[in-house]
């Protein structure tokens, strides 16, 4: 065992330079996010099949300022110390010889969640209430492990082709749930999933993770928005705590009832009135067997 091995248990850890062409062939396409480009990855000594993740320097380099006079870990050590069945697996991280910071992780070949939703897939319908324990369960593994998401979004979940499981993935704008992190005004995130903590610029906690894991399942289940907005600028995220949500019943009359008080509680405008965590989420949806009444 290498000593990458024992510090990381059996994971590649921060490595040396990497030399991208001659130990990966990349899939020409890219999908390009916030702060980074993603490229399927083929190992040419092995064939398996890996996602590769190259962030921006520049755009990393201005979140991190952010957090004047903090030591903020980067999103690959943070990855590398989130672990779940249901996240998505990081196997190490560190620069390319051309300087560029890298993350490699697993692959799962199917579409992310936010274009099932925007699709309206009707595939993943018998399988949405498993996917909506299994995403809770991943947003508190975060929690668990000491950090807070900040953008809990369909975008950032990962279908499998068959559409009956789900893997959290990205930690791009994940940071540490301590005290200094939690201060008033860094608004961070993907705005239709903002908590009104986050757009007035007030002290959070791990409970934006709660609205904005409510908004996705808001979604999920109703193919529809929770304020009837479509808007995906900041304005939009103006509107979280003015604007009254949708009654997820008016959209679907035929959801269970307690699931769909479940729903509304996590988007509660005031985090006091939240569930305090996903934990408590599926707690209160326990005895849910189906999403329907």
């Amino acid at each position: 065992m290498g000593i990458f091995d024992k510090i990381f248990g059996g994971k590649g850890g921060k490595q040396e330079r990497l030399d991208v062409s001659a130990r990966f062939r990349l899939d020409r396409h890219a999908f390009t996010g916030t702060m980074s480009k993603f490229h399927v990855a083929k190992e040419i000594g092995t064939g398996k099949l890996f996602g590769i993740k190259f962030l921006d320097r520049e755009k990393t380099e201005y979140f991190k300022a952010r957090f004047k006079g903090l030591d903020k870990p980067g999103e690959g050590v943070i990855a590398m110390k989130i672990v779940h069945p249901l996240i998505v697996e990081t196997y190490e991280y560190g620069e390319t010889t051309t300087g560029v910071e890298y993350i490699l992780m697993e692959y799962i070949e199917g579409p992310g969640m936010d274009s099932v939703i925007h699709s309206k897939k009707q595939e993943v319908v018998p399988h949405r209430l498993k996917i909506i324990r299994e995403m809770a369960q991943s947003v508190q593994a975060v929690h668990d492990a000491g950090f807070i998401h900040r953008d809990v979004c369909p975008r950032n979940f990962i279908c499998h082709n068959n559409y009956s499981a789900a893997k959290m993935i990205d930690f791009g704008l994940t940071i540490p749930d301590e005290a200094p992190y939690r201060l008033p005004g860094n608004r961070t995130g993907t705005p239709q999933y903002m908590a009104p903590e986050i757009v007035r610029r007030r002290a959070t906690d791990s409970r934006v993770d709660v609205f904005a894991f409510g908004v996705t399942i808001y979604r999920l289940l109703t193919f529809e928005h929770p304020w009837g907005s479509t808007d995906t600028t900041g304005i939009a995220a103006l509107s979280h705590d003015t604007v009254e949500v949708t009654d997820i019943m008016l959209h679907r009359p035929d959801m269970n009832e307690k699931l769909a008080r479940a729903v509304h509680r996590c988007v509660e405008v005031n985090p006091e009135k939240r569930f305090k965590s996903c934990k408590h989420f599926l707690t209160a949806i326990s005895s849910v067997k189906t999403e329907t009444a």
